[in-house]
């Protein structure tokens, strides 16, 4: 017998529509991967925050910033400076490597 969680069929359902949705709408298509791209530089940094055991507090005071800045940056970092990006990985122990494709 399977057993999937609610959460995994609900992500499954959203895929499915996410795909349907730009194989038709090519407006949705560009907005949603721009947003989405957007959207992971905040995941990334609150990832690497958290796998170094830092709290937003710790990592400002790293960076002599506020808390409720590194929360707005992991949670809306579409317009980060490059600037602020790189002090944020020191912060964290990390390296900013940046790359065109």
């Amino acid at each position: 017998m399977l057993h999937y969680n609610q959460q995994e069929v609900k992500m499954d359902h959203l895929e499915k529509y996410i795909v349907k949705r730009k194989k038709i709408d090519p407006k949705f298509a560009k907005g949603f991967e721009e947003g989405f791209e957007k959207f992971k530089i905040g995941v990334m940094l609150r990832q690497a925050r958290e796998k170094a055991g830092l709290s937003q507090e710790e990592v400002a005071q790293k960076i002599r910033t506020k808390r409720t800045a590194i929360s707005r940056i992991e949670n809306h970092a579409e317009d980060i400076k490059l600037s602020t990006l790189h002090k944020v990985s020191l912060a964290v122990g990390r390296h900013l490597k940046v790359s065109f494709v």
